[in-house]
């Protein structure tokens, strides 16, 4: 038998590599983007011609996406997440090849299926591992390893960038780009080898009735080992209570999917993710360089890498408090401070930028229409903006976007819903990479007013329907999207599951296991005192 970890914080952060690969997909651009050896060897993109290279691997994760939830409650989230990082190497090994742009596309799309796979299920995995208590904290990991993805994805694109003779020699050769689509092939192959040492989601194997296993991993990660601890216990109670009620209903989980009540959570899932697209954050991720360049930065390149740092250390508070603050308020601050920088770059663009004709066009800057010319107080007023964006970001949409949609559904309908909302992430983040490199050359500033305007909206929609969910159990979902109250009321403090451990150490409850050797400690009290009598 495969030794396997037990330690809730490793599993879930080793599972967030998932998340990473993300990170790297969405820095795998745009520190090439710049570079003399990306624009000459494959025949300088731009506008559409960019946008559709860049679209291919969100349109992969797309499909990836769509699928994983076959996938996931088939073979198990484990086996899903490993499929993904087969797919992954695949599809760098071709990006890493390429001899032109349609096998470019192809390679980013095949790594795509992995990225769509990895962010549906990786969270699902994640939620269903960890306790109530410090479930936020270790999906936020999620997010965290996309942070780390992009940072280290993006220093060695610039390490490679600076290959014979730097970015801007007419020259340089395509290991600049090479180089770095073929190193990210490293943390694939890690994840795949290392997933056969973490054990598998106690709900998902509840649901395939392996009760024996499910109680034996509860025990591990929950109890120190002990099959028979209060809190294994309570923990099965639930699930098996959860499960039996949703078999009663004797629906599919299709069907189930369209149910009025359920409708409403999945619309909010994907609502979700939606808005975590469509607040711009990507645009910034993908299209820096570009950003930059329109602020008239004496280096691009290194300005942009800022950004990337900031996203990786400011996730670190979330990751810390988002099971105490709430998920609520994360939401709702984090759009209004979003909607409100956005507006202030675009006001600085429209008041102080000009369009980007000669004589203000060289071979740096002609890949946009619009810059900030001699003016060095307004553009580091935009770069500043843009950085209080990404750190604003970084601390509320970033982890609660993945936290929250991967905790409102019951086990049977959770990893399909899950692909739902992530395929809305993967369906607008597609949209976005083709559309944005034509905005920003077509309309400029005003693009920065039409995502502060979705943050505005977001903003009204959260405050409207997502209720608080921190501190309840995956089973407890129902009662919170359930109760009757208005999203911004809060349901009752405190979780049934508590409860149920308490009356079990009480000796008030006697759980009933599903096999022999698993006993309630009031059982073994009875059996001993019988033998006392019998003697």
């Amino acid at each position: 038998m495969v030794y396997q970890t037990n330690n809730v914080y490793f599993i879930c952060s080793f599972a967030a590599i998932g998340g990473g690969l993300f990170g790297f997909d969405i820095s795998s651009m745009s520190g090439v983007l710049g570079t003399e050896a990306y624009k000459r060897f494959f025949h300088n993109p731009r506008s559409y011609g960019q946008g559709a290279i860049t679209a291919a691997m969100p349109f992969g994760s797309l499909v990836g996406a769509l699928c994983s939830s076959f996938i996931a409650d088939k073979y198990s989230r484990r086996t899903s997440i490993q499929i993904g990082s087969v797919f992954w190497v695949i599809g760098s090994i071709i990006q890493c090849a390429s001899v032109n742009v349609a096998m470019l596309v192809v390679g980013r799309v095949i790594a795509g299926l992995c990225v769509g796979i990895a962010s549906s299920i990786c969270p699902v995995y994640q939620a269903e591992i960890a306790p109530k208590e410090i479930r936020g904290r270790v999906v936020s990991l999620q997010q965290w390893a996309i942070t780390w993805g992009i940072l280290i994805q993006y220093f060695i694109q610039y390490g490679a960038s600076n290959i014979d003779g730097g970015p801007n020699n007419p020259n340089q050769g395509t290991a600049a780009f090479r180089i770095p689509w073929g190193v990210q092939i490293v943390p694939a192959v890690i994840l795949f080898f290392g997933m056969f040492f973490l054990p598998r989601s106690p709900r998902w194997l509840a649901s395939k009735d392996r009760w024996e296993e499910a109680i034996q991993v509860m025990a591990h990660l929950h109890g120190g080992g002990d099959i028979n601890h209060p809190k294994v216990l309570a923990e099965y109670q639930e699930i098996e209570e959860a499960l039996r009620f949703e078999r009663e209903e004797a629906i599919s989980s299709y069907r189930q999917l369209v149910e009025p009540r359920m409708l409403k959570r999945v619309a909010l899932g994907m609502s979700i993710q939606m808005w975590s697209q469509l607040c711009g954050m990507n645009v910034m991720m993908y299209y820096v360089v570009y950003i930059m360049e329109g602020a008239n930065i004496a280096s691009p390149l290194l300005t942009a890498s800022v950004q990337y740092i900031l996203n990786v250390t400011l996730t670190l508070p979330a990751i810390v408090y988002l099971d105490r603050f709430g998920r609520r308020p994360a939401l709702l601050l984090g759009s209004f401070f979003m909607m409100t920088f956005l507006f202030i770059v675009g006001a600085l663009q429209k008041v102080y930028g000009v369009p980007n004709k000669p004589p203000l066009t060289n071979s740096t800057n002609s890949d946009i229409s619009w810059l900030i010319n001699d003016n060095k107080a307004v553009s580091k007023a935009i770069v500043a903006m843009t950085y209080l964006f990404v750190c604003t970001f970084a601390t509320t949409w970033g982890p609660t976007s993945w936290t929250y949609p991967s905790e409102i559904f019951p086990t049977k309908i959770r990893a399909k819903a899950v692909s739902l909302a992530t395929a809305s992430n993967w369906f607008w983040n597609c949209v976005l990479a083709f559309a944005v490199p034509p905005l920003l050359w077509n309309i400029n500033w005003k693009m920065y007013m039409i995502f502060a305007t979705f943050n505005g909206a977001a903003f009204i929609h959260m405050f409207l329907t997502a209720p608080e969910t921190k501190g309840k159990t995956l089973e407890e979902m129902d009662d919170v999207f359930d109760s009757g109250l208005p999203a911004w009321k809060a349901v009752p403090k405190g979780s049934r599951l508590d409860q149920i451990q308490k009356d079990i150490e009480a000796g008030n409850l006697k759980i009933t296991a599903p096999f022999g050797r698993v006993q309630t400690r009031e059982s073994e009290k009875a059996a001993a005192e019988t033998t006392e009598h019998a003697a």
